[in-house]
């Protein structure tokens, strides 16, 4: 693997799994056993690589949701079986929740560069709901219902609220 794959590998699992404040430039260096001048040479700071993680974290989200609902064929049932992906993430990931909303947590409100990555995966999102229904009222509630879940299960590392979300949107889209 080349210098720069091992540096985005490595930052993969150590943003998502650490975070972002808590995983220093020397840490990645060292583990993903390249020189300093290796990693300058590909990333100029710790924001351009936060940048490459968010969107190498945005194809790897949306490839496995898309393939964990790609059997679904109904509409409905499709957001049903999004939020079992939910339950699917928090399973495989340790309730680590959202590597976007973790990160916003962390940077200075002014880091324009790391929030229009972070604003970018969260609109794709939205509209991945409202090409589902294609209604857009309750697709954005059916998003808002996810993003809260995610960070309840994340809180309370529980799917309890997951679960009950699925049941409130079995009474809103099949009725």
């Amino acid at each position: 693997m080349q210098p720069k794959e091992r540096i985005l590998e490595k930052t993969f699992t150590l943003f998502h799994s650490q975070g972002y404040n808590a995983t220093g430039i020397n840490q990645i260096i060292e583990e993903a056993k390249v020189a300093k001048a290796s990693f300058y040479q590909h990333f100029k700071s710790k924001e351009d690589l936060c940048v490459a993680f968010l969107e190498r974290r945005h194809s790897f989200w949306f490839n496995e949701l898309l393939k964990f609902t790609s059997n679904v064929e109904d509409s409905n049932l499709k957001v049903i079986a999004s939020f079992d992906f939910l339950i699917y993430m928090n399973k495989n990931e340790n309730f680590r929740g959202c590597s976007f909303l973790n990160i916003l947590s962390e940077i200075p409100s002014d880091n324009i560069k790391i929030l229009n990555v972070i604003q970018s995966h969260k609109s794709d999102l939205r509209v991945y709901f409202k090409d589902i229904l294609k209604d857009d009222l309750l697709a954005d509630h059916i998003y808002l219902l996810f993003e809260s879940c995610i960070i309840e299960s994340q809180l309370f590392k529980s799917n309890q609220l997951i679960e009950q979300s699925k049941k409130i949107i079995q009474t809103l889209i099949l009725k």
